[in-house]
This record gives structure tokens, sequence and C-alpha cells, in this order.
């Protein structure tokens, strides 16, 4: 697996940097760990000024103050990061570099505060969603989740980019501990006939419309088979209501490690960046995201 981590010294890089230190990597399942750090332009006029050697000494030294406590951090955990800076826009560099590389996961800090403020993360975390097809964890709190085995739910919502989140999961489970706690959540809306109250958190197989029962079979079933024919055990929980309030209610209500949703987000000029629903969901909930969005040709139902 190979994963990149944007550093740049704040105590949310930090986090992303602990989050990977405290993961149970074997001795054979490494990851392969890339640190980037970008250091902004200096001004055309002040480096004609200086000289491009001085330049370029002080972009070395202020990116060494930041990689060499990176690199120290994942060595105590017995990782061996390989770090690098880069000169230029910060989102610009770290999507180039993930898609020149191969990368298989950017794990970011992020200090956004909600959509009504225009950011549902920071500038550089939206730019990268919106300008990249590869993964993105996302932590968004000074204190990362640290257990071993992680509780991980998985939003689904029968197209793609849900399922892409569970095989993303799949194909990766030793990110998540030798025994993660996976739960798979659908929401559907809910009907005229349904109680006021219906949009309570539900766990699968409580008493709710037949109609409703069945969907959310219908979304979950497939994909439990997934994780059932690997070994391993998840649970399912089908609720009704709004999917982003239910969907990030549930993750604070559960205390949840890590959510892993797909999202049909297409530009960053576009207000569905992440998609309604995952938008919302990060606007209100700080449980770490793990989010992925497919190229426009793999976009479908499955």
């Amino acid at each position: 697996m190979k994963i990149l981590i944007p550093v740049d010294g704040s105590a949310y890089s930090t986090a992303a940097l602990e989050f990977i230190a405290a993961r149970p990597f074997g001795k054979d399942d490494r990851p392969q760990i890339d640190l980037l750090n970008v250091q902004l332009p200096i001004p055309p006029r002040a480096g004609r000024a200086v000289g491009a050697d001085f330049v370029r000494a002080l972009h070395e030294a202020e990116s060494s103050k930041v990689l060499k406590p990176a690199v120290s951090l994942l060595r105590v955990a017995h990782l061996d990061p390989a770090s690098y800076y880069r000169v230029g826009s910060p989102a610009v560099e770290i999507v180039e570099w993930a898609e020149a590389h191969g990368t298989d996961l950017i794990v970011s800090g992020s200090h956004g505060h909600t959509a009504l403020k225009a950011l549902v993360f920071g500038s550089v975390t939206q730019r990268v969603l919106a300008s990249t097809t590869v993964p993105l964890l996302v932590l968004r709190t000074a204190k990362p989740p640290r257990r071993a085995s992680l509780r991980v739910g998985i939003a689904l919502d029968g197209s793609s980019y849900g399922t892409a989140a569970a095989r993303y999961v799949l194909a990766h489970l030793r990110l998540f501990g030798p025994r993660p706690i996976v739960t798979l959540i659908h929401v559907v809306e809910p009907t005229a006939q349904e109680a006021p109250d219906s949009g309570r958190t539900q766990a699968a197989g409580t008493k709710r419309s037949t109609a409703a029962a069945a969907a959310i079979a219908e979304v979950l079933g497939p994909v439990r088979a997934q994780f059932e024919r690997v070994g391993v055990a998840v649970r399912e929980h089908g609720l009704v209501g709004t999917p982003a309030e239910e969907i990030a209610g549930f993750a604070r209500n559960r205390r949840l490690d890590l959510l892993a949703m797909g999202s049909h987000g297409r530009g960053a000029f576009r207000a569905a960046l992440l998609g309604s629903v995952a938008s919302r969901v990060a606007a209100t909930c700080r449980t770490p995201l793990l989010l992925l969005r497919l190229p426009e040709r793999k976009v479908g139902r499955d």
C-alpha cells in the first residue's frame, strides 16, 4: 500500500502522522509512506534580489523543520517513510505527486469549519478533493483514533460510489486493524405513513415499514456477502430519515473511529463538490472521513 501524507507542521498534519503511526502494521505489510511538504514560491522580484541559491537553501531549511520531526515520529512506530519537498501550490503539488506515484491513499489533516462558512474542509483539502480521484482520509481533529482495531462505518446508498467505499475497506483491511468492527449503514427516506419520529436511528430488524426494510436489505445484503466471503463479520444498521443527518448522528452516537463514503462531487466550482450527502455529513460530523470519488466513466448502479 502506498500512502501519501502532506505535512505542514500543524497539529492537524501531526494528527495524520499519529493516525498512521498507531496502525498495527505487521512486518510484512508495512506501507510505503511518502511525506510531502510544499513550500510556497518566493515572489519573483524578491527571488531575483536574493538569488536562486539563497531561495533554494531557504526552502530546504524550512521544509526540513517540518519533515524531520515527521520522519522521526513514524520511525518510532517502526515505519520507514521517504520525505520530499516541492515548491508551488500545495493542492496542485499534492495531487500531482499522488497521481504520478500510484498513491493508494492520501491521509490529510484539515481544519475546515462548516458548509455555512464556505469551506467544509480547509482550502487545501478542498482543492485536493476537487482535483483527484485518489482516496482521501481526512482527519478533522488533533486527536486521531489510536485503537488497534477501528470502529468503521461504511455509508451505502445502492450506487457504485458507496460500493467503492466498501471495496476499498475490504482491499485494505490491515489499515483498519486486526479485528475491525465494520458497520454497514443505509438510510431510506421516511414515507408519509411512517411515524413522525421515524428519523431516529434504528438497528436493522427493528420495526419499520415493509418497503423500508426491503430497501435496506437490498442495499446492505450484497455488500455484507462480500465481507463474509473473506471471513469478516459485519453489523448492519438501516436508518429512516434524512440521509446526511442520520449518517452524521449515527457516527457521533456510536463513536465511530472512521466513516467511509463514496461521493459523486464533480468540481470546485459546483456546490456539490462532495455530493450533497457527503458535504452535509462533513459539515456536521467530526469523525474522520474516508472519501472516494470515482471517475465519471466508472459511475453507475451495481
